[in-house]
């Protein structure tokens, strides 16, 4: 990628040509998608999946990804649009796609903490590929297993309600109509009427930049040792005991908020580094040239982004009263598998990123 990324209508258009037509197409993407998607979300609880979801639908995948690419695009290149209609296009596009993550967040999470369970609960005979899991056998695994799915159910009923209700509102209508403008008329301003290759470039030259700067601030020294996170899944012969929890625990003082703090801190540079890379990815589209290196960059984000959300599920849970401290034991080993589902996404990271560079965006958006 030691070119600029431009294809060749691009090279000769304005940059507002090409960023009016970027947007026109994905705000026509998000208009043919909302019907459906509200539709779906008034079906039944767990309608709206994820874009990566399996079992997604067209029509909500697309409005998914249409927010986030035209969201993208006014954060990247808001200076060449009427700043206030951009911003308030900008914080009314995050509102949507927080409602709409909410539930299929919950059914991945679900997904991913009870296949974690049955994994770490498995009998697999020492002979198999996989031998018995580290909760094999355990007598609080049907309980933790119960625990989680009940709560889960429950976390994304209340958020199909909220979806439901808001995707029915005033304020739905009127991002509409802000999108029905957009494919009819781009609010542009006078810097637009430039080159795409002298406005655009430095532009995506910035989001380049602030994901580099990012990624320079992550303490990826500790993520260069691949975690053997798996091991909890196939443990041979010495699984095939089950661990024995004490039928009384001593209750021991707990410094809970300062630990979920700590991970918390811990996690917020890698989440920041995720929504750096997503935008980068839409800048290049805009230019008209996506780089498969970033793609796998944000799948792994993802993953980390999941896992870490799956264990503050699990710690949530971990904190019910009155469980058994069998129960609790579970939950425990459960939370250090989907921590160690974190750094492993991190070691991943810390693998691919140094190819990235090598593409030569420095050089084409300094250029």
């Amino acid at each position: 990628m030691t070119d600029a990324p431009m294809t060749a209508h691009a090279a000769t258009a304005t940059a507002g040509q090409v960023l009016s037509g970027y947007l026109t197409g994905q705000a026509g993407a998000f208009l043919r998608a909302l019907p459906q998607a509200v539709g779906e979300a008034g079906a039944r609880p767990g309608a709206v999946p994820s874009v990566n979801s399996p079992g997604g639908t067209a029509s909500t995948g697309e409005l998914l990804r249409a927010v986030r690419r035209i969201g993208g695009a006014l954060h990247t290149f808001g200076a060449l649009l009427d700043p206030a209609w951009a911003q308030q296009s900008r914080s009314e596009l995050r509102w949507l796609l927080n409602l709409l993550a909410q539930e299929p967040g919950y059914l991945r999470r679900t997904a991913r903490l009870l296949a974690a369970l049955d994994s770490l609960s498995s009998t697999a005979s020492p002979g198999e590929s996989r031998g018995p899991g580290m909760l094999a056998g355990h007598q609080g695994a049907p309980k933790a297993r119960a625990l989680l799915e009940r709560q889960l159910t429950l976390a994304r009923t209340r958020a199909h309600s909220v979806v439901l209700q808001e995707l029915r509102s005033a304020r739905l209508h009127a991002l509409a109509d802000r999108m029905t403008l957009l494919v009819g008329e781009t609010p542009l301003v006078e810097s637009a009427m430039g080159r795409a290759g002298e406005v655009l470039l430095p532009q995506a030259s910035a989001a380049f930049t602030a994901l580099g700067a990012a990624v320079q601030r992550l303490p990826l020294s500790r993520a260069t040792v691949a975690y053997q996170g798996d091991a909890l899944h196939r443990l041979g012969t010495a699984g095939s005991v089950p661990a024995q929890v004490p039928a009384q625990v001593p209750a021991q003082p707990r410094p809970v908020a300062d630990a979920d703090s700590a991970l918390a801190t811990d996690d917020a540079p890698w989440q920041r580094v995720r929504i750096l890379v997503k935008r980068a990815r839409y800048a290049l589209e805009v230019c008209g040239r996506p780089v498969a290196e970033l793609d796998a960059l944000n799948e792994v984000l993802d993953r980390h982004q999941d896992a870490t959300e799956a264990a503050v599920t699990v710690a949530t849970a971990a904190r019910t009263p009155r469980i058994t401290p069998a129960t609790a034991y579970v939950l425990g080993v459960v939370h250090a598998d989907q921590r160690l589902e974190v750094e492993s996404a991190r070691y991943a990271f810390g693998r691919q990123w140094p190819t990235l560079p090598q593409h030569g965006w420095q050089e084409w958006a300094s250029a």
